[in-house]
């Protein structure tokens, strides 16, 4: 886990998301350095989800990292998943909704390491109970489903606590942003929308070629779509037919044939700060040069070699 870690060009974190997660995605963010997430709680496919741990053993590189949710950790359903990320010794679960500490379990007897996705302090103290080895902070701002407390007061006041790897989620889109996750605090910085606008995503075309149109005050947050407040770009909820200003305030009936996530599409306020589709090794090398060009960062790397010395 150490020497993995190592291998990061950059302390950044490529976010696992629904419909935006592919392959080519995380295998091009792990070969330029950069964590790759996969979205393996929404792989319907165990063959796409076996092509994508292949793919990754295969290139060594950055870690990769892969979303479950926590619950798969006693459902006999999701035995055969977890049979796999056992097999191919998978370094990196990011868990989310619900108690991990039967995952944590067993990704232990493994040797790999628990993430868990926390948007408050309650949730945050629970997975430090629950014997997660570090914390994804999903703070206001993040695309699909975000937190709401501003990383400003979430990030120190778990730092208080947690002395375990911390990934800081919600608004970042360049270099800037990573370095300010690192001096609140935080180990590893995660982008998502950043990731979407890039040609290796596995989002529709529109999806992609709409973020770099749009503005910080185009996402709209609302629960509307599926029940769980996430972020919209209101171009694409108006494309629809529905009224951006006049959502309701829990989950209701889409218009025929509209799905969420598929036809109304999701990204963070750091739209804002995105201007073009860029392929994942030019981004990731813009945001390095970026990154060392500022005038003083953190020890990044000091902080992760002392962080895992006792991972192995």
């Amino acid at each position: 886990m150490t020497a993995m870690l190592s291998n990061l060009a950059l302390p950044l974190m490529c976010a696992p998301m629904s419909f935006a997660s592919s392959v080519p995605l995380a295998v091009a963010c792990c070969r330029a350095g950069v964590t790759g997430g996969w979205q393996g709680g929404t792989v319907t496919s165990f063959a796409e989800f076996e092509a994508y741990l292949k793919s990754l053993a295969a290139i060594g590189g950055a870690p990769p990292i892969v979303n479950m949710p926590a619950r798969w950790g006693t459902d006999p359903q999701a035995a055969d998943r977890l049979d796999l990320l056992e097999r191919y010794r998978v370094p990196l679960v990011l868990s989310s909704l619900g108690d991990p500490s039967a995952l944590v379990a067993r990704v232990h007897g493994w040797g790999g390491r628990v993430v868990h996705d926390v948007t408050t302090m309650k949730h945050a103290e629970k997975a430090i109970a629950a014997g997660a080895d570090g914390l994804m902070l999903t703070c206001a701002g993040a695309g699909g489903h975000t937190g709401f407390l501003t990383p400003m007061a979430f990030v120190p006041a778990v730092r208080r606590i947690f002395d375990g790897l911390l990934i800081v989620a919600g608004g970042i889109a360049d270099a800037h942003g990573i370095a300010a996750s690192l001096a609140l605090g935080g180990d590893i910085a995660c982008m998502g929308t950043r990731f979407i606008a890039t040609p290796e995503s596995g989002v529709v075309e529109g999806h992609r070629a709409m973020i770099p149109t749009v503005g910080a005050d185009d996402i709209v947050a609302s629960a509307a779509m599926n029940g769980v407040p996430a972020h919209w770009m209101r171009q694409s909820i108006e494309a629809v037919g529905l009224d951006a200003k006049a959502l309701p305030a829990v989950r209701s009936p889409m218009p025929e044939g509209v799905m969420p996530w598929r036809d109304i599409w999701s990204a963070g306020q750091s739209a804002g700060l995105i201007d073009s589709i860029e392929p994942v090794a030019d981004l990731v090398a813009r945001l390095t040069r970026d990154f060392d060009a500022l005038p003083a960062v953190p020890d990044w790397r000091g902080r992760l070699s002392r962080l895992t010395h006792g991972w192995g």
